[in-house]
């Protein structure tokens, strides 16, 4: 019997090369008003934020520019970026940049239209109002935060990462336009991805995956397994580029809907204490993650290993399911995805890492129970691999 669900996703979507434009003409149909581009300081110098500015001018469109986005957004950030809104009458933002400047850019939404601090929307569904209204243009193949629901704010008093799960914050104008993607440099292309493809895997095991969620995930993992390596290799390769962001996109519909899980639980306190970059710390504790998870389903990380493209001829339905893990190490290996113990991890800090990653959010869809001794171990097993 089919399932009550309800299933968010922005109202507008545009993907593929040329969306920018595309995307531009679309919100000048809306008569919005003007906007504050929320973006980072390496977008505004490196030419694409050049690419958006020559799209608004051309048709007539009024805007202002906030850089101030920590590479791990701060509730500091945040509020410098409302006072940006307000002083200068902005009525939408333009959120353009990987998943900082689009978390950013939801948070500054959220208050322009709730008020309050940042802060009073840790946690599920907080809000009462829509935000103002986002263009979501997205530059890299990664976080997918231009089409979630979620956003992740850092509490830089608190060193924790704020989770916030809220439809209010959904885009009204999604857009991934592979050419703002080609020439990243390689580090930053291998950590994103890997964060798409532990979207994909975490939404496709979680407690809360089903017939949608599983269909996208699979496809996404298909995707990343078959261009990431591609686009870390020739950052100019706009075939790779295209399947990433479609493969990144489709993940963050499906995680969106249905929820992530361990893995993101850990990786958040990486980024909050070290200011590790989310992807790196979701791909050095994917393949430790996943291998506390097998138990649950092997049937599903068979699923996994098959859509990642490995042989699984004359192999056990056990060995099979390893496959899965075996694939995930070889792609970090080869995109040169670092080390727990070459970053600024400190043993000393496991305890406390490890009961907030307990709190954290995302654990509750995990697909195996964990406790705070389960996640100290997997933290050190990440450290001596």
């Amino acid at each position: 019997m089919l399932q009550m669900r309800k299933i968010y996703w922005p109202s507008i979507n545009i993907l593929g090369p040329g969306s920018l434009k595309e995307a531009i003409l679309e919100t000048k149909k809306m008569n919005l008003g003007k906007a504050l581009i929320v973006t980072d300081k390496v977008l505004y110098k490196n030419g694409v934020f050049e690419l958006l500015k020559n799209e608004l001018e051309t048709n007539n469109l009024d805007y202002c520019v906030f850089t101030d986005i920590n590479p791990n957004p701060t509730t500091e950030n945040i509020h410098k970026g409302l006072n940006e809104y307000i002083k200068n009458n902005c009525t939408y933002i333009i959120a353009l940049g990987g998943g900082s400047p689009q978390d950013g850019g939801k948070a500054i939404g959220i208050l322009a239209t709730n008020g309050g601090k940042i802060t009073d929307y840790d946690g599920l569904f907080k809000s009462k109002h829509k935000s103002a209204p986002i263009i979501s243009i997205n530059t890299t193949a990664g976080t997918a935060s231009e089409v979630t629901i979620n956003y992740v704010i850092t509490d830089e008093i608190r060193k924790i990462k704020m989770v916030m799960v809220d439809p209010n914050s959904l885009a009204t104008i999604a857009v991934n336009d592979p050419l703002l993607m080609v020439g990243k440099p390689k580090d930053l292309t291998g950590a994103t991805g890997m964060d798409a493809l532990t979207h994909a895997i975490e939404a496709y095991i979680t407690k809360g995956a089903y017939e949608l969620s599983d269909t996208l995930s699979l496809e996404a993992i298909k995707l990343i397994g078959q261009s990431l390596e591609k686009a870390v290799a020739n950052g100019e390769d706009l075939e790779a580029r295209s399947q990433m962001a479609w493969g990144s996109y489709i993940a963050g519909l499906a995680f969106s809907n249905c929820g992530l899980g361990l893995v993101h639980s850990m990786a958040h306190q990486l980024g909050s204490q070290y200011d590790l970059p989310h992807g790196t710390a979701n791909a050095i504790l994917l393949p430790i993650v996943m291998k506390y998870n097998i138990s649950e389903n092997y049937e599903k990380f068979e699923k996994i290993a098959k859509a990642l493209g490995r042989n699984l001829n004359n192999k056990s339905s056990e060995e099979k399911a390893y496959e899965a893990i075996l694939a995930v190490e070889e792609l970090s290996n080869k995109i040169n995805i670092p080390k727990l113990k070459d970053t600024d991890f400190n043993m000393e800090d496991i305890p406390k890492l490890s009961k907030q990653a307990f709190e954290d959010i995302c654990l509750g869809g995990n697909p195996r129970e964990v406790s705070i001794e389960d996640i100290q171990n997997l933290y050190k097993k990440a450290y001596n691999k």
